[in-house]
């Protein structure tokens, strides 16, 4: 029995198929494409993955790890977890460098919403992030970054909201660059709750006036 062709990892396979997604979208996200993006023959793809269907599935399970994975490597190359929070956004955002790679990506998440199987992965994605970022702004909470009273899970949404709207707004205003528009809104929301920004009761702030 042939043995399972080697000299090229799956995980680079992925990478280059993320890489061909963004760039060209569903329609030519193909095995062809991504094995010319990694020096392969289609054939190769066709045994490790089966189908456009299999690397795509593939791809999905790896977005899954990685959402999994990344945010402790983030959380140790920054010393707050606000800072943290910041690199987490911007290393989730930094595939999107043009409107048109966002509008690529964008058309994947369409197929996420329609099929059942990469709607699970999404999801799945999906929640890893949301605790990832809960659990930054707790921690964020509990040293002071952030004021003792601040509701983590009702400011969790909040930020993926507002991170998420201002990527479709950067894509149709295509002011500036995606990573910064996501820090500037993530700056915008946090600002309220931050211990910097401590708000004056009426009496105190009459007492300085």
């Amino acid at each position: 029995m042939a043995g399972r062709p080697r000299g090229v990892e799956d995980v680079v396979i992925l990478r280059a198929a993320a890489q061909v997604m963004g760039r060209l979208g569903p329609s030519g996200l193909t095995l062809a494409a991504v094995a010319r993006e990694v020096g392969l023959v289609p054939g190769t793809l066709v045994q490790r993955f089966g189908s456009k269907r299999g690397l795509i599935l593939a791809l999905a399970d790896r977005s899954v790890r990685d959402a999994e994975t990344l945010p402790a490597r983030i959380r140790g190359e920054h010393a707050s977890a606000l800072e943290a929070l910041a690199g987490l956004f911007a290393e989730w955002m930094a595939p999107m460098v043009s409107p048109e790679t966002f509008a690529h990506h964008l058309a994947f998440l369409c197929m996420d919403l329609t099929d059942p199987e990469l709607h699970e992965r999404a999801l799945a994605v999906h929640e890893a992030q949301r605790r990832s970022v809960g659990a930054l702004l707790a921690e964020a909470v509990s040293t002071g970054e952030l004021h003792a009273a601040t509701d983590v899970e009702a400011l969790t949404a909040t930020v993926q909201a507002v991170t998420s709207g201002t990527g479709l707004l950067w894509a149709l205003d295509r002011r500036g660059a995606l990573v910064r528009r996501v820090r500037d809104g993530l700056d915008a929301v946090l600002a309220p709750h931050t211990a910097a920004t401590t708000p004056l009761n009426p009496q105190e702030d009459l007492e300085k006036r």
